[in-house]
């Protein structure tokens, strides 16, 4: 076997690897809701959570936090589009969702963002993509259809979750448009993980959704400081597997994500779909592939990975 294949072998386990721990976050994030916990108080202690786990490892890696005029208006855009408003309306529509469902609705995110890309100059028409975008509007009419969800009552909930996937498409051609403001992604990430909850805060307790962290914890508890863990744990990886093998291998993530958390919703909450859902989960992946950005390149030659090469290359999912 040549060392190439091997490397391929190898990165594409990682890549799996990094799906299903993207995809195991929604059926979490399901349990934590289960008893009462609420957006605000959630997203506080997640993103401190998170905004301690990046801060070790760029401590590790010896590179601070630039705190220049663009990099904090970046952080606080990436905390608004990336973080505050789109969890929000995840949590909020989560408890009314099937998990599974809400793993559908992030093949969306591709669906949102090729159109704003138009819009902004930063991609061609393509007949192929356009069909990929009819792809994904057709999902989404079949699981809002009469049979596409376990409850009907549930329909009104399908446009808040989809809330999540139009602002990750917006976040993403921002990022494309104007960069980053000299910070890389895990800088990034980090600066809008600590603006983000210096704004969950005082929502959080004005809206009485403060979470007071201490024992003794339940299910909910531990479900979602795995969530946050397996989060940032995996959003550093996938930066570093952008480096390694190139942002086009790295972004074939987004379909393990979808089927990684449908898996996992069988598994771990008992869920069970309609041939609709089906249809429709077959339909969003078919959009999705042909939505994605293509280049002729495979792996990306193997360098060593580092901020700027993956500088203008978000987390896919969030």
């Amino acid at each position: 076997m040549s060392a190439r294949l091997k490397e391929r072998i190898w990165l594409t386990a990682i890549l799996c690897l990094f799906g299903a721990g993207w995809g195991i976050t929604q059926p979490l994030s399901k349990i934590v809701v289960s008893q009462g916990y609420r957006h605000f108080g959630l997203i506080f202690w997640q993103m401190v959570i998170i905004a301690v786990i990046l801060g070790v490892v760029l401590a590790i890696r010896r590179r601070g936090l630039p705190l220049g005029r663009r990099q904090v208006f970046f952080y606080v855009l990436i905390a608004l589009t990336g973080t505050l408003l789109p969890n929000t309306a995840s949590y909020e529509a989560v408890r009314h969702l099937p998990s599974g469902v809400m793993s559908v609705s992030i093949a969306a995110v591709p669906m949102f963002a090729f159109p704003i890309a138009l819009m902004l100059g930063l991609d061609r028409m393509s007949m192929l993509r356009v069909l990929g975008l009819m792809c994904g509007i057709g999902g989404v009419a079949l699981l809002a259809g009469p049979t596409g969800l376990p409850d009907p009552g549930m329909l009104a909930w399908l446009p808040v979750a989809l809330i999540a996937p139009l602002l990750y498409g917006i976040e993403g051609n921002v990022v494309a448009k104007w960069g980053t403001g000299g910070a890389g992604p895990t800088q990034l990430l980090c600066g809008a993980s600590i603006v983000g909850a210096l704004m969950a805060l005082p929502l959080a307790v004005m809206t009485g959704t403060w979470i007071d962290p201490r024992p003794p914890w339940g299910a909910p508890d531990y479900a979602f400081m795995a969530s946050s863990l397996i989060h940032a744990f995996v959003y550093v990886g996938y930066v570093w597997l952008v480096g390694r093998a190139g942002p086009v291998f790295a972004g074939q993530v987004a379909y393990l994500v979808t089927g990684f958390g449908v898996v996992w919703a069988m598994l771990i909450l008992g869920e069970r779909y309609s041939g609709y859902f089906w249809a429709a989960l077959g339909l969003m992946l078919i959009g999705l592939f042909l939505v994605q950005p293509r280049d002729n390149a495979g792996l990306a030659d193997a360098g060593q990975p580092g901020e700027d090469k993956a500088a203008d290359n978000m987390d896919p999912t969030q």
